[in-house]
């Protein structure tokens, strides 16, 4: 009996705790909407726009903001926290960018291969709280649409003698990404090219690139160029559902309490064989935050920097049109 109110009490206590972010006019959920905490940290709601949040789990939070692609963003108070958060959407318009155009014309399809390395010091270490974007430039006139991104992935041997050797057992993960695209505007990401939420979970089974398809969005390639961004979400179950664990850490310190973002799986290759940086980092739950160029003297703290290796090296497939 005992085992079993502490059950009940357990399941009744988690219940409550659920979360979810509707749209207003829709009622449908706001899939993997950034909650914001206002100190720096933050959690993700998952693909059914739910997410867990009691004062036991974050008992020093009393307001979250909100944000979601296309939607106004939302500041509400955790006191009397209702179950259930409305969002009004807010389409901008998508100017300059060829969203939807069909051009059924003849095209080349064009490579830019990825920059792998599967060595693991030279590897950004994902956390929750930082965005990646790279910049690409447009080399022609000619319309382009992009097809594929292709994100380059580190694995880890299970092993670390065998390290070095490609038939290595890698150690397991499954992890959820989102997938951003921007136009650029004044040599830094501005507004996004569509408000479609794209994620996809890669696991080990992916090997050392995932490849995402994106030709059904639609995505043209503007005159001046544009960026592509990565944004870790957190640990899947087997079935791709995110999970809603805590995703920093709490330390003791001198001066308090220390939270610290957990490092996420895979890791991400960084290179020195880009002559420009085009990698830029932005933190996801400062709601002011600016982009900046992860380069020295732009407040950045990393090894990789001391290594000159400043860049993400993302590849692209897209179709270059030909003129009729």
């Amino acid at each position: 009996m005992q085992k079993f109110l502490a059950l009940f009490l357990f399941t009744t206590t988690i219940l409550t705790a659920q979360i979810t972010i509707t749209d207003s006019i829709s009622n449908y959920p706001v899939s993997y909407a950034t909650i914001s905490f206002g100190n720096g940290n933050g959690i993700f709601a998952d693909d059914e726009g739910q997410f867990t949040f009691t004062e036991k789990l974050y008992p020093d939070i009393d307001t979250l903001f909100i944000s979601a692609l296309g939607f106004k963003d939302l500041n509400i108070a955790t006191k009397s926290l209702p179950q259930q958060l409305f969002m009004q959407p807010e389409a901008d318009e998508l100017d300059e960018v060829l969203i939807g155009v069909k051009l059924n014309r003849k095209f080349k399809k064009e490579t830019l291969k990825p920059y792998l390395d599967s060595d693991y010091y030279k590897c950004w270490l994902p956390t929750i709280e930082s965005e990646i974007a790279v910049f690409f430039p447009k080399t022609t006139t000619k319309d382009q649409k992009l097809t594929h991104v292709l994100f380059p992935i580190a694995l880890e041997s299970k092993d670390w003698k065998k390290r070095k050797k490609s038939n290595s057992d890698k150690k397991p993960f499954s992890t959820l990404f989102k997938v951003k695209f921007y136009k650029n505007e004044n040599g830094l990401p501005g507004k996004v090219l569509t408000y479609e939420t794209i994620v996809f979970r890669a696991t080990e089974k992916n090997g050392d690139v995932f490849e995402l398809n994106v030709d059904t969005f639609d995505i043209y390639i503007p005159e001046n160029g544009f960026f592509v961004s990565l944004q870790t979400l957190g640990y899947t179950d087997k079935n791709g559902k995110l999970l809603p664990n805590k995703k920093y850490k709490e330390i003791k310190s001198k001066n308090g309490l220390v939270k610290i973002p957990t490092n996420f799986r895979p890791l991400l290759p960084f290179t020195d064989k880009i002559e420009t940086s085009n990698t830029f980092i932005k933190r996801v739950f400062i709601g002011a935050n600016n982009w900046a160029k992860f380069k020295k003297g732009n407040g950045f703290k990393s090894s990789l920097l001391d290594k000159n290796l400043t860049n993400y090296g993302i590849g692209l497939i897209y179709k270059t049109f030909k003129d009729e």
